[in-house]
């Protein structure tokens, strides 16, 4: 089995409803996030690819276009954890990346700090 990952990066606020007074959390506050997806392919295409990284761009994008220097209470429907994001990531990859019909993505990782992340990955059938 063949694994790929590329990160990407943006800057956002947020704030987390329903934490004690007083919780850091629940102030506005914000992150340098990054999201890293990670394909896999039991085959390699092309000249030796998983996945083109070219491919990827289009999550770039949507990153760029939607969560950068946003306010992340504003752009989910959930409250704006690293979970949700994550979550909500592998989603869109899911539904939006062309991606060779080998190829699926495992897991989206997405960090708050260089020192804290959070990971969706799907039960496999």
């Amino acid at each position: 089995m063949f694994r790929i990952a590329k990160t990407f990066k943006f800057e956002a606020a947020h704030s987390l409803p329903g934490l004690p007074e007083g919780h850091q959390c629940a102030r506005v506050h914000g992150h340098s996030y990054t999201v890293k997806v990670i394909l896999m392919s039991p085959v390699l295409t092309g000249p030796g690819f998983v996945v083109d990284f070219a491919e990827l761009h289009p999550l770039g994008a949507y990153i760029d276009n939607h969560f950068d220097h946003r306010d992340l209470t504003t752009v989910l429907d959930v409250p704006a954890t690293s979970e949700h994001l994550a979550t909500h990531f592998y989603h869109w990859c899911s539904k939006h990346l062309q991606l060779p019909a080998a190829a699926r993505v495992v897991k989206v990782r997405v960090c708050e700090t260089t020192s804290t992340y959070a990971e969706y990955e799907p039960e496999l059938p």
